[in-house]
């Protein structure tokens, strides 16, 4: 693992902390709750992204 999927997982692992903690607050604004899960599906993809082989580019000869 790099540590740039590190840092990807510690993120998600903190928006994850603060998603469940806003929804437990009655009073969490559900803008701000819909912008963390945002992010939460940005930085999954992003991890995502590094997870998956890259092809080589096709070049043509």
């Amino acid at each position: 693992m790099t540590d740039r999927m590190f840092r990807l997982l510690e993120r998600l692992q903190k928006l994850d902390a603060l998603i469940n903690g806003a929804k437990t607050n009655r009073l969490a604004d559900p803008l701000e709750i819909a912008w963390l899960r945002k992010r939460k599906l940005e930085l999954r993809a992003r991890l995502a992204a590094l997870l998956t082989p890259q092809q080589p580019a096709l070049t043509s000869l």
